[in-house]
């Protein structure tokens, strides 16, 4: 279909490798509970977005560039694990109270909360290299659309990932409601995200390319 090959194996894969907790996985988690089901969700939006664009240039081959420089890939690397610890120190230093947390998880965070789903996906290179590495095992070699054979394995992708984030993201934020009725817990969990986000960028910025 498409010019792929081998969809149930790539399927498996897929899902597989979704319910293997990573970076946005732990992003997502970390949203919902700290700003609620509306935060989660944007947040599965944002992440997907970032894999969308992920699948684009995996399909148009510009996350070769990645894949062969030792250069870009350290760059756009340290760019995230500094975006990611940013964020961590953001949520230190803007404590929330009860009164404004529902105006901040609602309004004025919602497309910011999305904008940062897509930074934090697609500034981390290894996302690029998975999906460099992944696709291509599916694409028929004597296939004339490959990149339409990208396109449609990424949003295959996509498509698993969607679902089993949004999950998560419903479980995380119905489980936080009590959390975020009170206002000290509101801005431990605050904290508890910051440290989560602080230890993702470290996470990347240790990470070597293989």
């Amino acid at each position: 279909m498409f010019g792929t090959q081998n969809i149930s194996v790539f399927l498996v894969a897929a899902i597989s490798l979704n319910l293997l907790p990573g970076a946005d996985t732990l992003y997502i988690i970390a949203r919902s509970i700290a700003q609620g089901r509306k935060a989660g969700v944007i947040s599965v939006l944002g992440i997907n977005t970032g894999l969308f664009l992920h699948t684009t240039a995996a399909a148009l081959g510009l996350s070769a560039i990645l894949a062969t420089s030792a250069i870009a890939f350290t760059i756009v690397k340290w760019i995230g694990a500094v975006y990611l610890i940013y964020l961590g120190i953001q949520m230190f230093i803007n404590d929330s109270s009860s009164k404004d947390i529902k105006v901040i998880a609602e309004a004025k965070s919602l497309w910011t909360i999305y904008y940062q789903g897509i930074l934090t996906n697609i500034l981390n290179p290894k996302v690029a290299l998975f999906f460099l590495a992944l696709l291509p095992q599916f694409v028929d070699p004597a296939s004339t659309y490959k990149v339409l054979s990208f396109f449609f394995l990424g949003c295959l992708f996509i498509t698993t990932d969607t679902l089993w984030t949004l999950f998560l993201a419903l479980l995380s934020a119905k489980a936080s409601g009590f959390v975020r009725s009170q206002t000290k817990l509101i801005n431990m969990a605050r904290k508890i995200t910051g440290v989560i986000f602080i230890g993702l960028g470290i996470k990347l910025a240790t990470e070597q390319a293989k």
